[in-house]
Parts: structure tokens; sequence; C-alpha cells
């Protein structure tokens, strides 16, 4: 048998009101405005919205028919290479091919030029966690407990730098561009910075802090397919190395598909390319990378 209790006040105590504090608030009485949905106002929204929105759509199909885009697969073309890379023992020997193409028509204002693969699933679990972002930071180089396995550290115990899956497979061919005018040939001026996110270059990597970058990376070693350590990215410029070189972080940012490409490039609008590229025959000079795991490439224009 179930006892109920119950508060009982007693003489002389007041009885406590469950009813809310009489205020506008509380009592739900508060100004408000209610529309009225009429025929005409739900049909004059309605077509004023489809206006916007089709307006929108034509700009956006206009915007997107004037980019003039050129894409060539280079795998094929290449082929010489593919089979020097098919013996693992030609692994750290330099292969070369070029590719002509022409322009038909002038591509004007900025033109961006990107590298594309094929059937490359950066979108597998254990291949988008093996990384550390801990390393990627710069606070800590010798980093030892993370999912880079088992790219982490070699057989000596010598930490990789930096370590994971991912930045072992970085797509590392070299290409350059070059202008055949009449009897002449140009090298195309391309950008290698300024292509990563504003984010990615300022909030999500740092090198470590050090007087020099290879103090900064003492005691560690490139990932196995690299051809050069990670302070030594970018020759060229100092500040284009370690962890905020420009080609790293776009290819450390992993895509949903199999089939992608990524900002390898913009043209430097100077002397004969102020403008953009102007019609007429153009060659890549790709000098092939030491991996062997890339199904296809390709080069676009735009």
């Amino acid at each position: 048998m179930k006892s109920k209790t119950s508060f009982i006040p007693q003489e002389g105590e007041a009885h406590p009101s469950r009813c809310p504090d009489n205020s506008a608030f509380k009592q739900q009485k508060l100004p408000a405005w209610k529309p009225q949905l009429t025929i005409a106002t739900v049909l004059s929204s309605f077509f004023l919205i489809g206006a916007f929105c089709l307006s929108v759509g034509v700009c956006l199909i206009l915007s997107t028919n004037s980019v003039r885009e050129i894409q060539i697969d280079y795998s094929d073309k290449c082929s010489d290479c593919s089979k020097l890379r098919e013996n693992s023992s030609n692994w750290n020997k330099e292969c070369h091919c070029f590719v002509n193409f022409t322009l038909n028509e002038d591509i004007l204002g900025d033109v961006f030029m990107y590298y594309g693969l094929q059937n490359f699933y950066q979108n597998h679990r254990r291949y988008v966690i093996s990384r550390s972002d801990a390393q990627l930071l710069g606070r800590n180089v010798n980093i030892q407990k993370s999912y880079c396995a088992p790219f982490t550290t070699y057989q000596n115990g010598t930490p990789m730098a930096p370590c994971g899956a991912i930045a072992n497979s970085m797509f590392n061919d070299t290409i350059h561009l070059f202008y055949n005018l009449n009897s002449s040939v140009i090298q195309v001026p391309l950008l290698k910075t300024g292509n990563s996110w504003w984010t990615d270059k300022n909030v999500k990597f740092r090198n470590p802090k050090s007087y020099n970058l290879s103090s900064a990376f003492a005691g560690t070693a490139r990932p196995p397919y690299w051809q050069k350590p990670v302070y030594l990215l970018d020759e060229e410029d100092e500040r284009n190395n370690g962890y905020v070189n420009d080609d790293f972080i776009i290819w450390m940012r992993v895509s949903a598909f199999a089939t992608f490409r990524n900002l390898y490039r913009r043209v430097r609008r100077i002397r004969q390319f102020a403008d953009g590229l102007p019609a007429g025959n153009y060659t890549f000079h790709i000098s092939y990378s030491i991996l062997s795991c890339y199904p296809r490439h390709s080069l676009t224009i735009r």
C-alpha cells in the first residue's frame, strides 16, 4: 500500500500560488503583429521571390558561360614516365615530359591553373585522420602519439615532419608553362603564393618558433615519398616554406570525392600576360613526381 504525502500549510502561513506573475510578458499580453495572409499577398510574394531567384540564376549562368577553360590529361602523353614509375627501383630518377596545346582564343582576366587527379580516394577514413594538427600548428615537431601511424617515425626512431599519410602522398609534380611566340619561347610567370585559404594560412598552420626553420626541424626527417625536407619546399621564397607552404596547405585540405582538382598556380599579369593568356601555342614542361600511386593526372586552365 503506497503512502501519499502532501504539504499542508500551518495556521497563519501563506498558501503557495502556482499562478504566474501578473505581468504582460508572463501573461502573454505583449503587443504583437500578426500578418493577414490573403491570396493577393501570397501570390505577389511568390512571384517576387521567383523573379529574384530567376534573375540570380540567369546571372550565374552568364558568368559560368563567360569562363574559358581548357583541360589536358597528361597521363597518356607522359606514358614513358608512368612506365618508368612502374618499377619501384626507379623511384628517385627524374623524368620530364612536354605537352603541347593551343589556345584558340584569349583567356582574359585572372587565369588559374589546377591539377586534377582521378580515382584517388582522399575520403577514406584512415587517410583523413592520418595527420597531427598539433604538429601542423608548430606546437610539437617531434610528435609521437597521433593518428599518423605508420608514417610517424622511421625504424631508427627519427620522427617524420610532417607526419601522416596525407602529407606523405602530397602531389609534387613540378609544372612550368611556356608561350611559343614565333621563334621564341617565353616562360609564363606563375604565382606560387596567395592560392590557399586565408584561415588555413593564418590560423590552422604555423611553423615552429625558432631563429631559422632548419634548426626548428632539427632531429626530424622528411616523409618517405618526399624529395626534400619541409623547410626547403620553396627554395626561392623563405616565407613560403615549412608548414605554411601554399602547395602543402592546399593538399592537406582533403577532397570529398575521388576525382578532384586543386589550385596549383595563378598567372602573374605582367608584360605579354598583363591582360591574361593570349591565343597561341603553349607547352607544359612537367617534371614527374616520385609517386606512382596517382592513377590519372590532368591540368586545367581557366
